[in-house]
């Protein structure tokens, strides 16, 4: 038997009773991972020389996992996927990793992601494309994809992610398993690669909504690094998840949930709608409410615009330290703006390019008015707008893109109609909210997701509504069938 496919509790267990021992989870995480990269090329560093730990009360000592590689880790290879930073290794650990480490949580490997977090495919990585271990002709989305891909394949049972837009949220529903995003703050940014500073959280992927609330508690944290982070001592997600959640109230957003507004919908897209409605009715079930609401359609196509000028802005200013001198490649030239201006060409892949001449342009003074802050407003009224359904609302429940995973191959098409569907995952960035994806079906035999986002602060109560949903379906701890044993539809 895999050790591996097991949830967190069963292998805590299985360690204190002395059934297996760290070492032999280790070598079988690190065995799975090697197999994993020959198959989907998930990972940019694999940690064959990991150490068994002791086995404490912490669920989580002893038990492999892995590392989005944008976060850095003290001594190990941290790249962000990218060029510019291909043999950085740093001399400081991420916080949250500093906090499963005290949880006696043991590292693997370090994963890949599109550049910097900059995408939502896993294909811009310095290492290559991120295959979908359900189907390797589609992607995993990103930009956590080999995050996603290593959990989905079973080689551990959790792993880190970083979400600004959508990146841990999407490659979970894309791939068949949970992700969340907790409440903005919630865990320590520090030693998270920043790419868009208003908008960047920490998550975790796991194969169930219990996993992630074990794996929350111990990376969250007030921390004298982040001044965004904040006190959670008397939040304990683990020992308050309930699926007692009868008379709570959900709401899903009309315009991005019936049909009759995709005139081109694909089959995978009517059958991914039709999955969503019958999700709503396993939620009737359980006692909880739903109801349809209505957002001005303006506004939610309004969305990616904002998303794409605020990021790119935020991206621009944070990166501008790249630039070969106090760490990556040295660039080549005769002065210092050539050596720079080499450095930066040479690094960073065209769509990175284009992301931060986009962002240094909204920048400027004279367009700072038309975009920049414009965009600023936008969120403003989006965010409110989502606000003001959480005084009645415990939760917003909605169907994750427009069906499963994406062809590598580009002929898979979202229509223009069909793009706020697609993107709206970026409203719990824009403000804040803890957002959850977990796995509701099959679309011919590929994965797709639903997703709930509540108001800040009021993480514990999206997960107890996502467990007890989640025990509605029949998707727990699946595994894709990739490296042999897993479970498929």
């Amino acid at each position: 038997m895999k050790y591996m496919k097991k949830s967190i509790s069963e292998l805590h267990e299985d360690l204190k009773q002395g059934t297996v021992t760290s070492e032999e989870l280790i070598n079988e995480s690190l065995k799975l991972s090697h197999a994993l990269q020959e198959e989907c090329n998930a990972f940019v560093t694999i940690l064959d020389d990991a150490k068994p730990v002791n086995i404490t009360d912490s669920l989580l000592s002893g038990i492999p996992y892995g590392v989005k590689d944008n976060y850095s880790t003290k001594g190990i290879l941290t790249t962000g996927s990218s060029n510019t930073l291909k043999d950085y290794v740093p001399f400081y650990t991420a916080t949250s990793v500093l906090n499963l480490e005290k949880e006696g949580a043991v590292p693997v490997n370090k994963t890949v992601l599109d550049e910097f977090g900059m995408g939502g495919t896993g294909t811009t990585g310095h290492t290559g494309v991120v295959l979908n271990p359900w189907d390797k002709t589609r992607m995993c989305a990103g930009s956590s994809a080999g995050s996603a891909a290593a959990v989905a394949a079973g080689v551990y049972p959790y792993a880190l992610g970083s979400d600004s837009g959508d990146s841990i949220r999407k490659p979970a529903a894309y791939c068949g398993i949970v992700g969340f995003k907790p409440t903005y703050g919630l865990i320590s940014r520090y030693g998270l690669f920043a790419y868009a500073s208003s908008l960047d959280h920490c998550g975790c992927f796991a194969r169930n909504v219990r996993d992630i609330a074990i794996v929350i508690d111990a990376m969250k944290g007030i921390d004298k690094n982040d001044m965004t982070s904040w006190d959670s001592s008397n939040i304990h997600l683990n020992n308050d998840l309930t699926d007692e959640v009868s008379g709570k109230k959900l709401c899903y957003i009309k315009e991005l949930c019936n049909i009759e507004n995709y005139p081109n919908a694909s089959e995978e897209l009517k059958n991914h709608l039709l999955n969503f409605k019958e999700t709503l009715r396993k939620c009737e079930s359980i006692g909880l409410t739903v109801e349809e609401v209505s957002i001005d359609k303006k506004i939610l196509d309004a969305i990616p615009s904002v998303y794409n000028v605020i990021a790119f802005a935020e991206a621009t200013s944070n990166m501008s330290n790249l630039t070969g001198f106090i760490f990556g490649p040295r660039g080549e030239g005769d002065n210092y703006a050539d050596m720079m201006k080499d450095h930066r060409t040479k690094g960073f892949s065209s769509l990175i390019k284009r992301r931060f001449i986009i962002g240094s342009y909204v920048l400027q003074a004279e367009n700072q008015e038309r975009y920049f802050i414009n965009a600023q407003r936008v969120r403003r009224l989006i965010v409110d707008k989502i606000k003001e359904l959480f005084t009645k609302y415990d939760g917003l429940i909605l169907p994750v893109g427009t069906g499963p995973a994406k062809k590598l191959d580009g002929s898979t098409i979202v229509n223009e109609e069909e793009i706020a569907l697609d993107e709206h995952l970026q409203i719990g960035d824009f403000g804040g909210f803890p957002s959850i994806t977990i796995p509701n079906g099959f679309i011919n035999g590929l994965p797709v997701g639903v997703n709930i986002t509540g108001n800040c602060y009021d993480d514990q109560n999206v997960l107890n509504i996502a467990y007890a949903l989640e025990k509605t379906m029949d998707y727990k701890d699946q595994i894709a069938p990739i490296l042999g044993g897993g479970d498929s539809e």
